[in-house]
């Protein structure tokens, strides 16, 4: 039997079909961190856009068909040692040991069913290559989800209602950050998290049905509400579902404290200083992650003075933007200092809201010292975040 390879593996999947490549796991924390590759069609021409992610920052390169391989070779033999293929051909698994050693295992897609879908594939490519090409979700189109339904987003045969799309992407790309903070929850055991300002819960949903339906994982989900109704009915949907560890509760993040330890703290639009409220809570528990999409950071815009900067403030549109900014940036360094690997990353796409940006944070336990460069920057604005008094109080 022939020995698949990297060259192989390439020659099979980079082409029209290829859903995506993800490479990960770096030797090294300082270089690149993760990549994703998926084809793209650029003024009608077949190109395939890497996606690199390095620190906080995420980078793209567009790269013709013929560089693909030596592309992902060097990401190989640089540094990252996972690989990951999904494409309508089938898909592989790349695995680099720690003396170098290269194993690629590649599952082909089924001839028969290779065939059936030719012709679905050549009609569908075009739109599969756009930019705004059709995307492949966690929870899929077409797959009717109970929770999405009685949300109003699926109808009863999976369709995505029209006037709901966004909310669909929203809740996929949540999932997406789900599935990258994997490896830091221990399936092993009952992971306890919380989510505070959960709303309509959606996503709380979401996270539950993907974390232990999909994935098998025994979690425990608290959400976290002030709306009296909507925590009712969450509870009584959950309890339809059959969701036997999702509970929802009445109350506030500064004054809860219904449990002792919590492994993951999830904050979504909680508005101005409640989002430093739980950020505070989840550095006290000592949760391992935390996700958070921060909202209405209006604190700093009523602080910020300087002179320097005054012809720049006096465009209140602009100052508004500039303290957002600046507080989630803090927010970042903040938890950095207190032994957090931290990244701010896109929530949904900026063409729908300029405001969803979300924090990531994973404990990795090396603090990093930056009290004196953040004091420098908060004194240069005249700003004292809620969160770092919370922080210098614990």
């Amino acid at each position: 039997m022939k020995k698949e390879t990297v060259e192989s593996m390439v020659e099979l999947f980079a082409n029209e079909q290829l859903h995506q490549m993800i490479f990960s796991n770096p030797v090294q924390k300082d270089g690149i961190l993760k990549v994703r590759i998926r084809p793209v069609n650029l003024r009608g021409r077949l190109l395939f856009q890497a996606e690199e992610l390095v620190g906080t920052q995420a980078f793209h390169k567009n790269l013709l068909p013929e560089e693909i391989c030596g592309y992902v070779t060097g990401l190989l033999s640089g540094g990252l040692r996972n690989g990951e293929v999904i494409s309508g051909l089938g898909s592989a698994v790349v695995l680099v040991s720690k003396k170098g050693t290269v194993t690629v295992k590649i599952k082909r897609a089924a001839q028969t069913k290779q065939k059936e879908n030719q012709e679905e594939n050549r009609l569908a490519s075009e739109v599969i290559l756009a930019h705004n090409r059709k995307k492949r979700y966690v929870l899929e189109e077409g797959k009717p989800v109970e929770f999405l339904v009685d949300l109003g987003v699926m109808t009863k045969e999976g369709k995505i209602v029209r006037t709901r799309y966004d909310k669909f992407r929203q809740i996929n790309r949540f999932l997406e950050f789900i599935e990258d903070i994997l490896p830091n929850l221990d399936p092993g055991r009952e992971t306890t998290i919380i989510d505070f300002g959960c709303g309509k819960s959606y996503l709380t949903f979401a996270m539950y049905h993907y974390l232990h339906c999909l994935k098998g994982y025994p979690v425990r989900i608290i959400g976290l509400d002030l709306k009296k109704d909507v925590i009712s009915r969450c509870n009584l949907l959950a309890e339809q579902y059959g969701y036997e560890k999702l509970r929802f509760y009445h109350g506030d993040i500064a004054s809860y404290e219904g449990v002792d330890h919590v492994d993951m703290v999830v904050t979504l639009h909680a508005c101005d200083t409640a989002t430093d409220y739980a950020l505070a809570k989840a550095v006290r528990w000592g949760a391992r992650v935390i996700l958070s999409v921060p909202c209405c950071q209006h604190e700093l815009n009523r602080q910020m003075k300087n002179e320097q900067m005054k012809p720049v403030f006096q465009y209140g549109l602009i100052k508004e933007r500039m303290a957002a900014l600046y507080t989630d940036a803090l927010r970042a360094q903040l938890l950095e200092g207190q032994g957090y690997r931290t990244q701010i990353l896109e929530f949904i796409d900026m063409e729908h809201t300029p405001k969803n940006i979300l924090i990531r944070a994973v404990w990795d336990g090396r603090k990093k010292h930056n009290e004196k460069e953040l004091q420098e920057i908060m004194d240069f604005l005249s700003v004292k975040p809620t969160l770092a008094s919370l922080l210098e109080d614990r």
